[in-house]
């Protein structure tokens, strides 16, 4: 009787191990996604023509998504996680909430390329309603390719009157890219495995309370583009 006492207590043990270790593992994996969302915006920068700082300096939020996959011969598609985040009222920028794009497209396209996206956005408004369900850039938003230059007086002139401005950096061999018909979508997995009590994505732009070293790093990159 008690061997097998103490080896019903053993087995439990061991499975709560396994669970925290699968937990804790689930975590790394995004915080991961983050370090790589704050090196696209590092290599961005690195570029002789970046994200103007006029655009940054009104935008209300942004997703990046790391190494988006495009592949196609005439018939493509998309697929791409990523994170969001918007800027608060009191210009902080919120915690991350993952998301995915997903899509195809039909046009003069060829191999199959990796890409850093990033969305920037005019509005928080949509991104604040994202958890409601999916968007389709081209469709329910209106996006366009970003204008370029580093400074701000260079882009006086630009209109900006797209809702999302795309900014992509590619790897690999392909002709032709477009983000119109792809849709954006919470990526609930990620969420649930990154926070402990995930709610839904309004509450977490709204009320940010992660302070992770991957989680800081990020924002203060992001304020050093503003």
């Amino acid at each position: 009787m008690l061997i097998a006492k103490l080896k019903g207590n053993f087995l439990g043990v061991m499975l709560l191990i396994c669970l925290y270790s699968s937990a804790v593992q689930a975590q790394t994996k995004e915080e991961e996604k983050i370090k790589a969302a704050t090196t696209v915006l590092n290599d961005f920068n690195e570029m002789q023509e970046n994200i103007p700082a006029q655009l940054l300096n009104i935008s209300k939020g942004v997703i990046i998504i790391p190494k988006m996959i495009n592949a196609g011969l005439m018939l493509g598609g998309k697929y791409g996680r990523g994170l969001a985040m918007v800027k608060k009222e009191n210009g902080e920028w919120s915690d991350p909430v993952f998301i995915t794009i997903t899509g195809g497209s039909i046009g003069p396209q060829i191999g199959v390329q990796a890409v850093d996206l990033v969305l920037v956005f005019k509005s928080s408004k949509t991104l604040m309603e994202i958890g409601k369900g999916s968007f389709t850039l081209g469709g329910d938003l209106s996006v366009a390719a970003g204008p370029m230059g580093r400074s701000s007086s260079a882009q006086t002139d630009y209109k900006l009157e797209a809702e999302v401005y795309s900014y992509s950096r590619s790897k690999g061999l392909f002709a032709g890219i477009t983000l119109n018909g792809a849709a954006l979508a919470i990526d609930n997995k990620a969420n649930n495995d990154f926070y402990d009590n995930w709610a839904d994505a309004n509450t977490t732009f709204k009320s940010s309370n992660v302070s992770s070293k991957p989680v800081d790093d990020l924002r203060a990159r992001l304020d050093e583009f503003n």
